[in-house]
């Protein structure tokens, strides 16, 4: 019987290229990989990889290998994630997370996890959705939320949730009454996510059109910056009012009636088709769960918002 181990540390060295990149990924030694593979080419009889180039790269046989590895390494993720005990399963899940999540339900899913799997690690990082694409197709995450989805055949994605996004401003901030449209929302700095974002892109695209003033952008990578800023009255901002909840309630921001509709952030569960870590699945369902259970009655659920946004439109317009 070929040791599993061996199968694993293979694997890695064949998707990261390299015999030190699999030893950190698999948290060991090189010369421990470098046992592994010797291991397994003794007992198979053939040679699995051409080590003479820069690049680790596979031989004909360690090619033929690679597919019937994999699905040995998915079928044991399979069978520990349908009959381990909850309280002895052990492992590290490697998290990337935007961070609207971390301001909506983030922690509800740590705790679920923690009191399920209390013998389970979790490495969570907050990031951009392009950074944690590239996390994810580098292998250095083994599942993400994240605007989605990633559209490279080797990944798998699943829809996870929506929201809705708002301008909103300060109080303090000397707006216009009624409905803006955009050439009275760039009188003001606008901030809201970093440049090369999906949401900011579109909303740059918005203010392009002829006649419009110069736009003063803000990006900003940090959520919580960004509803400082606003705080702050130092311009209006795009962004999801479920990050806000408290702010809105005591009256510290107000959502601003606007004629021209923002885009909706659809966060979608990202992960590599070829992933063995048996918690993978685990973490995806935990997810999926908590978002149905926010969609029925949770306040930030994306149609509660619109209806709040739309009668923040009413109520100014017949005040106009």
């Amino acid at each position: 019987m070929l040791d599993l181990k061996n199968l694993e540390a293979f694997v890695w060295i064949a998707r990261l290229g390299g015999f030190r990149a699999a030893a950190g990924r698999l948290n060991t030694t090189q010369p421990a990989i470098s046992a592994r593979i010797a291991q397994l080419e003794k007992e198979l009889g053939v040679q699995l990889f051409n080590r003479g180039t820069r690049r680790v790269t596979l031989t004909l046989k360690g090619m033929e290998l690679l597919d019937h590895a994999e699905r040995m390494l998915t079928l044991q993720a399979e069978l520990v994630h349908a009959v381990a005990e909850s309280t002895t399963l052990r492992g590290l899940i490697r998290l990337g997370v935007a961070e609207t999540i971390v301001h909506t339900w983030l922690s509800r899913l740590i705790e679920r996890l923690h009191n399920r799997f209390p013998l389970v690690s979790l490495e969570i990082e907050v990031d951009t959705s392009i950074h944690l694409r590239n996390g994810l197709l580098a292998h250095d995450l083994d599942i993400a939320f994240m605007l989605g989805p990633v559209a490279e055949p080797d990944m798998r994605n699943h829809e996870l949730s929506s929201y809705s996004m708002a301008w909103v401003a300060s109080p303090s901030l000397d707006l216009p009454a009624g409905r803006l449209g955009l050439a009275d929302l760039a009188r003001y700095p606008v901030i809201t996510f970093s440049r090369q974002t999906k949401p900011s892109v579109a909303i740059q695209q918005m203010f392009k059109r002829p006649g419009l003033p110069p736009l003063r952008f803000y990006g900003n990578s940090s959520l919580a910056s960004i509803v400082r800023m606003t705080l702050d009255g130092i311009g209006i901002s795009a962004i999801p009012p479920a990050v806000i909840e408290r702010e809105l309630a005591e009256g510290l921001l107000r959502l601003i009636p606007a004629e021209d509709p923002l885009p909706d952030l659809d966060f979608t569960i990202c992960h590599p088709v070829d992933s063995d870590n048996p918690l993978v699945p685990i973490v995806a369902d935990m997810a999926l769960e908590i978002v149905r259970a926010q969609r029925h009655g949770a306040p930030t659920d994306k149609r509660h918002l619109s209806q709040t946004i739309q009668n923040e439109n009413l109520t100014d317009r017949s005040d106009a």
